[in-house]
């Protein structure tokens, strides 16, 4: 009898699952690869709180990590616009 890990790690869950989006990948135009490309490492910068959110599919923990990463970029440009904003409206 053999003893071990008997399942995945999330890291290597989500491996396999970005393996599986491979063709839907390979269909999407090069600026849009990019973009999914952006998401994908999205998910691996935050693996380690996909591990932790213990969800039973994969993918609600990939979305949370895409959407995260989504929210944190727009709070950067909206920091960004009220700086030039500010800057503009300065006398």
């Amino acid at each position: 009898m053999k003893m071990g890990r008997t399942v995945a790690s999330y890291r290597q869950a989500l491996e396999t699952e970005v393996a599986k989006w491979e063709g839907f990948r390979k269909a999407l135009r090069m600026t849009d690869i990019e973009a999914f490309d952006r998401m994908m490492n999205a998910c691996r910068m935050h693996a380690s709180a996909g591990s932790m959110a213990t969800r039973p599919v994969l993918l609600e923990a990939m979305f949370m990590s895409i959407l995260l990463s989504q929210e944190r970029e727009m709070a950067e440009i909206r920091e960004r616009i009220d700086r030039i904003e500010k800057r503009l409206l300065q006398p």
